[in-house]
């Protein structure tokens, strides 16, 4: 009877112990949550919120390759803790389950994203490639179209200082640039896969 009630006690134990909580959100291993992703992909106001409190997610989106730019989405996600997360690496993530809506953004409002951003690991690097006569912006996810010469000259010149550092990077050469601004807006003639550059702002 003793080792019974032992047994009992022992269980009883277990079932009221909590289950670990991790990040800012304090969630659980595996707890799948909503998140709202912006249509802003890839600029300075692409934050990731959890819904339906809107508060910052407080991690990356993994795994979401349906994405296109100038939609905002509610999607189910599940989220991860890595207990032995690499070097310079966060160790919570969201991996992407489901797309619960779709919504086309309808404003023109303008946003701004970063052609050099800075890795640790690495150092600068100039987010912009080309392809015969098009631009493209983050790993070539977004076009860059040009409103007019003068941006479609600076991009240019970018895009060149991109190939010289790529080609010397054993020599750790640097961007000719601290930083690179562009002023965009979704452009309505290939909305959901390019940006309309409105300006570039140089930082030496």
């Amino acid at each position: 009877m003793k080792k019974l009630t032992l047994l009992f006690l022992v269980i009883g134990l277990f079932s009221c112990k909590k289950e670990e909580v991790y990040g800012p959100l304090k969630l659980k291993n595996g707890q799948e949550v909503e998140l709202l992703v912006d249509h802003r992909y890839g600029s300075d106001k692409d934050i990731l919120l959890k819904f339906p409190e809107k508060e910052l997610a407080g991690a990356a989106l993994v795994g979401f390759d349906q994405r296109e730019v100038g939609y905002t989405y509610r999607v189910k996600a599940k989220f991860h803790n890595d207990d032995n997360p690499p070097q310079d690496d966060s160790a919570y993530s969201f991996i992407f389950s489901r797309i619960v809506s779709k919504e086309q953004y309808k404003g023109n409002e303008s946003f701004d994203v970063q052609l050099i951003v800075s890795y640790v690991p690495g150092g600068p690097v100039i987010r912009l490639n080309k392809t015969g006569n098009d631009y493209f912006f983050n790993y070539d996810k977004v076009q860059l179209t040009y409103a007019n010469s003068t941006v479609q000259s600076q991009l240019e010149e970018i895009y060149q200082n991109a190939l010289e550092v790529r080609t010397n990077g054993q020599k750790a050469q640097l961007p000719k640039w601290k930083a690179i601004k562009a002023t965009v807006t979704h452009d309505p003639q290939k909305f959901g896969k390019a940006y309309l550059v409105q300006k570039i702002e140089f930082t030496l």
